[in-house]
């Protein structure tokens, strides 16, 4: 599936947002959809819910119209049997404004849209699909935006469009009401959290970029042999041709996940040594460290780790084999598979541990 941010750069097209939710509904405040004429990208949760937004958001193609709030409860009226109420914002893209932000996938950014004025309250679909209290027509595709909206960055700078008014950037994707009581949709497109340094262009690497690719997370595909990677890659890719990996995992930030499955040993095990031996970073527990190999391999490695002097802690923390538990099959594909489903555990118990944290325990 093409990400949103790539669809919407190459039609006119509506943005579906997930800006609300209240009991159990299938996506998350920030989920978002793009809609083109002839197609979409993203998902705002499926079935009924999906379907319905699809075609709201292809008459606001055809007829124009500013962005607006909808309410939708998920119950007989759509079909679903979810429970919950979930609120989406529908606006015609800004393709510029989509440019900056395709620009600036590895940076935090904010998009303000105002979706309603004074004593305009959210918008209800009908089980006919049409829209009651929706704010006037006042917006053309392609034509100039005329509902305030503009970006910030992670540090509440204004980067482009009208001005804002200040929000609560410690909260996700919300909507908020402002002094003069206009509703916005305040809505955080970061960067991932999750980066993956991955050493290794060889067949089992290419197919760990193909199964990462519309995972929430960045790879820096790293190898030293310029003609081993594809011409094209994923979005969230960045291709390092280097012979000299070891500085970039010198770079690296903490809390990086390194994984390594070079075509050389030697090589593998000079970068296991540089990884393990990140001496200005917290260790174990901040960095996660994969190394492609047998068991065989890993006692090998073990022993010439400890030659070097490289702490048993350390050592111990290193995965080899990598993949999740009992998926044996050897095949590129499945390794990737394994492996992926392996990283995403561990970014997500990273990013749970983060949530945990209290003011009082810092």
């Amino acid at each position: 599936m093409e990400d949103w941010l790539t669809a919407a750069l190459r039609a006119p097209a509506v943005l579906v947002t997930v800006a609300i939710v209240e009991g159990s509904v299938p996506r998350e405040p920030g989920a978002k959809m793009l809609v083109t004429r002839d197609g979409f990208a993203g998902t705002v949760g499926g079935g009924h819910l999906e379907h319905r937004a699809i075609d709201m958001a292809r008459t606001m193609l055809e007829e124009g119209g500013a962005a607006r709030l909808e309410r939708f409860a998920l119950g007989p009226s759509l079909g679903q049997c979810c429970g919950g109420i979930a609120h989406l914002v529908f606006e015609i893209v800004d393709r510029a404004q989509m440019m900056m932000l395709d620009a600036r996938r590895n940076e935090d950014t904010w998009r303000l849209i105002n979706v309603g004025w004074p004593a305009s309250p959210p918008t209800r679909s009908t089980d006919a699909g049409a829209a009651t209290n929706s704010l006037p027509p006042a917006e053309r595709v392609d034509g100039k935006p005329v509902h305030p909206t503009s970006l910030i960055d992670g540090a509440g700078r204004h980067l482009a469009g009208d001005a804002a008014p200040d929000f609560d950037r410690t909260r996700g994707t919300h909507v908020f009401t402002d002094a003069d009581g206009r509703r916005w949709l305040a809505d955080a497109v970061f960067a991932p959290r999750a980066h993956l340094m991955l050493f290794g262009a060889g067949h089992v690497g290419a197919a760990i970029v193909r199964a990462l690719a519309e995972l929430p997370c960045r790879v820096t595909w790293v190898d030293e042999r310029d003609d081993m990677f594809p011409l094209d890659v994923p979005a969230n890719v960045t291709v390092e041709a280097t012979d000299t990996p070891e500085a970039l995992v010198a770079q690296a930030a903490p809390g990086t996940s390194f994984l390594v499955m070079t075509h050389s040993h030697a090589l593998d095990l000079r970068l296991s040594i540089a990884i393990l031996s990140r001496a200005d970073r917290a260790w174990p527990g901040n960095d996660w460290f994969g190394l492609i190999g047998s068991s065989t391999k890993r006692r090998q490695f073990e022993h010439r780790l400890r030659e070097r002097g490289i702490a048993n802690e350390r050592i111990d923390a290193m995965v080899c084999p990598i993949g999740l538990p009992g998926i044996a099959g050897k095949a590129p594909a499945v390794i990737a598979a394994a492996v992926a489903a392996q990283l995403l555990s561990v970014w997500e118990a990273a990013a749970s541990s983060l949530l945990e944290v209290s003011p009082e325990s810092n």
